[in-house]
């Protein structure tokens, strides 16, 4: 009988071996959704627990592999909008692709630049971040333009870490968020080790 320590050992042997063969973006892809991720994040919840309207405007910032950006083109629908958002090549490379093979005509890819997320001007009712805050540097200054791509009444979601070097306290998101001109509306409970956040602009 084979132990199930040795069956993902092999699973994980296979996919790296898989990764490596088909590149650096394979590699990229598989780190963003590596298995066992949707247990963890329970994506399906976030997506609802956001209530995005149909026909709104999502901005995925720093999208990555487009692990939420496609789920939110199916909330949104087709009279809506999603900005797939990021500055690696690799993964702009692989989003245009499943854009086009996958006809959605809804999701455009928009490369940022470290300091500008590059949206058009109150183009977004929802700009939503998952395991990214800790990469924008100076972040007081980067939500605070950040504002002026919202729509009335838009909100930003923050999904990230708690703790460690790829997290962020909760308690530093809200000030900083408060520092840039926004105000908490709600708070998810529901993820483990993430903290999930959603703010407004403040009057």
């Amino acid at each position: 009988m084979t132990s199930t320590h040795g069956t993902v050992k092999r699973v994980s042997i296979a996919l790296l071996s898989l990764a490596l063969v088909s590149g650096c973006g394979a590699m990229k892809r598989l780190a963003y959704a590596p298995p066992g991720r949707d247990t963890q994040q329970q994506p399906e919840r976030v997506v609802e627990a956001l209530a995005i309207a149909k026909g709104s405007s999502v901005a995925d910032l720093g999208a990555g592999g487009g692990y939420f950006t496609f789920r939110f083109a199916d909330a949104v629908g087709p009279d809506g909008r999603v900005y797939a958002i990021d500055i690696d090549p690799d993964m702009l490379g692989y989003l245009r692709e499943r854009v086009s093979s996958e006809r959605r005509a809804n999701v455009e890819v928009v490369e940022a630049a470290p300091d500008d997320s590059r949206l058009p001007a109150s183009s977004v009712d929802l700009v939503f971040l998952c395991n990214t805050y800790h990469h924008v540097s100076d972040r007081v200054a980067y939500f605070d333009t950040l504002r002026a791509r919202l729509r009335p009444a838009g909100r930003v979601a923050i999904v990230e870490y708690k703790t460690g070097d790829h997290g962020t306290s909760p308690d530093v998101i809200r000030k900083e968020l408060a520092d840039a001109g926004y105000r908490e509306v709600k708070e998810e409970t529901f993820l483990a080790e993430q903290s999930f956040l959603i703010f407004t602009p403040s009057p």
